[in-house]
């Protein structure tokens, strides 16, 4: 609606302050405003693209065109306001990446941002043009955020923030109105520092700030659907839900990481009790013995059904093969005889790394 009225003067300090105030109200951490229009980063994108760096996510490449001008994914917007919010990166690390022991992060920050939608609507009395994106268009958020002063790129590609470090999930609400931005985040704060390259397991951050999502475990563990590369499985150790090792080595997130404050991120009872995360093996071998109903119920409403029943299983059987003992050799070797074909070969794979490792006989 490129005819949408402007917002001036002391209205858009006093709607700005609310929105601030109203945002934080609302559980995020970090709240910032940016001018919509010709995204910066849209060439590095492009070149990332071209290496063949995303893999299997084929939806990464459409909308092109609407990823180089953030106006263009939604008719009529001016300004976006960017969010962040802490999901407990001072919480102890396990198997299952930090993101995703809770709810789905879509669902809890768009509805948030939609309340924050509604209120500016009745602040100023009238049905404001607008829409919410967590990952759910062609919008490259990170380069939104940065914009709107809420960090800078670190080395390992994550936006970091010298409060929070960078764990925290982020959100934008495009709206009609043309606010008074805030100053972008222009320092570059990682310095010499090269801890994230240097801990990768799987040595996906091929430069400063360019990972090949092919080796990264994240990708290899929740975004790849059929086989995990062989070269890539023992690197995985335990991980069976994504990975966090490039975060948890970075110096900003061990001194600002912050301890889980939204309710709706806590630990689910599928992955254990008391804020205690069940460890590797107890966790593999329980999915791999969860049939399809089970695992519904048990993941209803977490990021962890994006890997499938499947991509669960055969993670779970890649974990044992690493960190398994004697006592796991019947889990594997009913998997063997797991429905799907996929979970069959890696559970072969582990069943021998372990009689290896062990020397077991069975």
């Amino acid at each position: 609606m490129g005819g949408a009225p402007a917002v001036t003067g002391a209205a858009v300090r006093s709607l700005e302050e609310g929105i601030r105030a109203q945002g934080f109200g609302l559980g995020f951490d970090l709240v910032g405003i940016t001018t919509l229009g010709t995204v910066s980063t849209a060439p590095h994108f492009d070149r990332w693209l071209d290496r063949g760096y995303a893999g299997e996510m084929h939806y990464l490449p459409k909308w092109a065109d609407k990823r180089r001008d953030s106006r263009l994914p939604y008719e009529g917007v001016r300004s976006a306001i960017v969010v962040a919010m802490n999901y407990g990166g001072a919480e102890p690390s396990g198997p299952v990446a930090r993101y995703a022991r809770g709810d789905d992060y879509h669902d809890v920050l768009d509805a948030k941002l939609r309340e924050l939608h509604a209120w500016i609507g009745t602040e100023l009395g009238r049905a404001v043009r607008g829409r919410a994106y967590v990952d759910t268009g062609p919008l490259l958020e990170r380069d939104l955020a940065q914009r709107a002063g809420l960090g800078w790129f670190g080395k390992n590609t994550n936006l970091l923030n010298p409060q929070l470090g960078s764990f925290f999930f982020l959100g934008a609400l495009l709206i009609e109105l043309d606010l008074v931005p805030d100053a972008p985040f222009e320092s570059d704060r990682c310095g010499t520092c090269t801890r994230c390259i240097d801990a990768c397991p799987t040595h996906a951050i091929v430069e400063p700030r360019v990972l090949d999502a092919t080796r990264c475990i994240s990708y290899l563990t929740i975004e790849a659907k059929g086989e995990i590369p062989k070269e890539f499985r023992e690197a995985i150790g335990g991980l069976i839900y994504g990975c966090d090792i490039c975060q948890d080595v970075c110096p900003w997130n061990e001194k600002f990481s912050k301890s889980l404050e939204e309710s709706a991120f806590a630990l689910r009872r599928a992955l254990g009790a008391g804020g205690d995360l069940k460890d590797a093996r107890t966790l593999a071998r329980e999915l791999l013995a969860m049939s399809q109903s089970e695992l519904s119920a048990a993941f209803k409403g977490s990021p962890m059904k994006r890997a499938k029943r499947r991509g669960l299983a055969r993670n779970a059987a890649v974990a044992l093969g690493n960190v398994g003992v004697a006592d796991d050799l019947p889990a594997l070797e009913a998997a063997l005889s797991h429905d799907e074909p996929l979970v069959r070969e890696h559970a072969a794979w582990a069943l021998a790394q372990l009689r290896h490792r062990g020397s077991f006989t069975r």
